[in-house]
Parts: C-alpha cells; sequence; structure tokens
C-alpha cells in the first residue's frame, strides 16, 4: 500500500470516530483532487490529507498552499454540480505526521 493511500485511510477512520459519514475518497476534476468528501453533520466538508513520516521535507501544513486551496475550491464546486447541488461547504486539512493526526477545520489563507 503507498504511503498517500495509508495516510487518507487513517483520516477516513478518524474522520468516523467523529462521526463524520464519508461520501467519496479521491474524487479528480481537470483542476486538482479531492482526498475525501465527507459530511460533518448536515455540512459538507472536503478533506486534504498531507502525511510525513519524518522532517525531510518541512511539516504536512507547511506543505498546504494557498494554491492548493484554490485548486480544491474549484474542484469541490465541480463535484456540487455533478451533484445538482448549491450548497456551501468548508475545507479541512488533516496531517499525519510520524502517526500524529492534526485536524485544522475550515482553512484558509488571508491575504
Amino acid at each position: 500500500m503507498n504511503k498517500g493511500k495509508r495516510y487518507e485511510d487513517l483520516a477516513c477512520e478518524y474522520l468516523k470516530s467523529l462521526g463524520y459519514k464519508i461520501l467519496e475518497r479521491n474524487y479528480h476534476c481537470r483542476f486538482s483532487e479531492i482526498d475525501v468528501v465527507a459530511l460533518d453533520g448536515d455540512t459538507l466538508v472536503i478533506v486534504e490529507v498531507k502525511g510525513s513520516a519524518g522532517d525531510n521535507f518541512g511539516s504536512p501544513e507547511e506543505r498546504f498552499t494557498k494554491r492548493k486551496l484554490e485548486r480544491l475550491v474549484k474542484c469541490a464546486y465541480t463535484y456540487l454540480e455533478r451533484l445538482g447541488k448549491d450548497t456551501d461547504f468548508r475545507v479541512d486539512l488533516i496531517t499525519v505526521h510520524k502517526k500524529e493526526i492534526k485536524h485544522f477545520k475550515n482553512v484558509s489563507f488571508d491575504i
């Protein structure tokens, strides 16, 4: 199993333990890929999963960029359009670093 899938599996198990419902994994669109689409109650959540076993390339949260967030948002709108829905959503980041899971809800980059 590749590392990315392992990190996503851990993130999904974590989200399920919090009561989230996993709707889809690895949704591809022309802008990006959404690792996990989930429901937190009635809220649609677009989840980016970043992981690393070491410190060679910085922490996983440092590798989540404004550009990646912009592409995820575009992809989320594509996902909603495909479903024929017009609903609010949020973007969460889950990092797995040295087996520690961190959950950043409603991530944004303030300008």
